[in-house]
């Protein structure tokens, strides 16, 4: 049996942060990670001619200490993007943010969009925080955003009714409009830029597991191919399959909340309870190097309708051109399934493949070349109404333990990748807290 005074579970982007964080203050710590390499989601991989990422995965930036982490990790391997975002509703291209668009629109639906905006804009109660996910759309945008984007693609996208979700998550990603932005969106493009994802960051070469990589090789050592199988809380322990076990002092975990629960011994009825009401949905990655040109200069697409497959398409070639050889072009289609909304598995790809051509995404021209698929268990956490108060028992009860949760899924939260780096730097701040205190 061995001891360490720091133990961290996942080697993804915010367990990799907060070791090298650790590292920073001379600290010492030891990183468990169940795959055969570092990264997590933040991973690339080569398959032939292309680089793919596990899904699509882009850097926002609103703090200015991880863009200077950023780029200080990656050396000028970083390139800025100005957001080129569309969305294909019932097959009419028009700009991202669709509230700040509506010019693209028939005449009918952009004048019931903006009526609608200006009702809801002077009838908005003074604290609409109070009302479910449902009700927070239409009084925030009216019911005629609702109809046409807001609430298909939201629906399709959590694949949960709408109305069993809060909305305090949503100002950070959901972009906001004044009247202004409507009424002149309403005659032509809004060329400001709207929302937190207006500019992007993403590797110049290599994906962006490059930046996973970046923090790897700062932080030392990973022990790699270490599947947890317990922790144990009455003896401070950690077990590793065919490793033995690991005594700590203060544990850090990344791993989803719902995969924590499973290897967390001896737990209360009352905390067992609150893992147990934690939802989210799942997404199906389907990643396509193909022959030809396709939807030059274009980023990301949103398809808001049922009738599609996919919520989202994104073109790898456009963040890096160095992800494809020349005369080459790939992309990524996202799914998002659910226990509600079961994922048809047998037919998933076809159907993909189905709608990229009867949406125009790729044509007769682009045969395609290179086919690799992610399922992605854990996509993104439901805000429903059990949501807050389930996760603070959690969280409480595993800092009583000396046990910190860190990142996307260990923390439970709807995250950016720079929410995941600056979790690792609060996390590591904890640790040091912690050990101050033990003396």
């Amino acid at each position: 049996m061995t001891k360490d005074k720091v133990l961290i579970l996942g080697a993804g982007l915010s367990g990799l942060s907060s070791a090298w964080h650790l590292r920073q203050k001379g600290l010492a710590c030891r990183v468990f990670e169940k795959e055969k390499t570092a990264g997590g989601l933040c991973r690339s991989k080569k398959v032939k001619d292309f680089i793919f990422d596990y899904d699509g995965h882009l850097l926002h930036f609103r703090n200015g200490y991880t863009l200077r982490l950023v780029k200080k990790l990656l050396k000028g391997n970083l390139v800025r993007h100005r957001r080129s975002a569309w969305i294909n509703n019932a097959g009419i291209l028009g700009p991202y943010p669709f509230q700040a668009n509506l010019y693209v629109l028939p005449k009918q639906v952009a004048s019931e969009c903006l009526w609608g905006f200006i009702y809801a804009h002077r009838n908005r109660p003074p604290d609409p925080a109070q009302v479910n996910f449902l009700e927070w759309i239409n009084l925030t945008f009216g019911k005629g955003i609702a109809r046409h984007f807001m609430v298909p693609y939201n629906q399709k996208f959590w694949t949960v009714p709408l109305r069993q979700m809060v909305c305090s998550w949503s100002d950070k990603f959901i972009p906001q409009v004044g009247l202004a932005d409507m009424v002149n969106g309403f005659f032509k493009s809004n060329a400001k830029r709207l929302g937190y994802n207006a500019v992007f960051w993403y590797p110049r070469r290599g994906g962006i597991g490059q930046l996973a990589q970046s923090l790897e090789k700062q932080v030392g050592e990973i022990s790699t191919n270490c599947c947890v199988t317990k922790i144990d809380l009455k003896n401070k322990e950690v077990v590793i399959a065919g490793q033995g076990r690991h005594k700590f002092d203060i544990l850090v975990t990344t791993l989803p909340l719902p995969e924590l629960v499973k290897i967390l011994t001896p737990l209360p009825d009352k905390i067992l309870k609150c893992f147990r009401r934690l939802r989210w949905n799942s997404i199906f990655n389907l990643n396509l190097g193909i022959q030809g040109d396709c939807q030059k200069g274009r980023h990301w697409i949103y398809f808001p309708h049922p009738q599609i497959s996919f919520f989202r398409v994104g073109f790898f070639h456009n963040f890096s051109a160095t992800l494809v050889t020349k005369g080459k072009s790939a992309l990524y289609a996202e799914v998002s399934y659910s226990r509600r909304k079961p994922l048809d598995r047998k037919n998933i790809v076809k159907r993909i493949l189905r709608d990229l051509k009867s949406t125009g995404i790729i044509g007769a021209q682009n045969k395609i070349l290179v086919q690799d698929s992610n399922d992605i268990k854990y996509g993104y956490p439901v805000y429903d109404r059990h949501y807050f108060q389930a996760i603070r028992a959690i969280k409480e009860f595993l800092a009583s333990q000396n046990i910190i949760v860190c990142g996307r899924y260990g923390s439970w939260q709807y995250a950016s990748m720079e929410d995941a780096l600056l979790d690792g730097k609060s996390a590591a701040q904890q640790v040091i807290k912690l050990q101050r205190r033990q003396g």
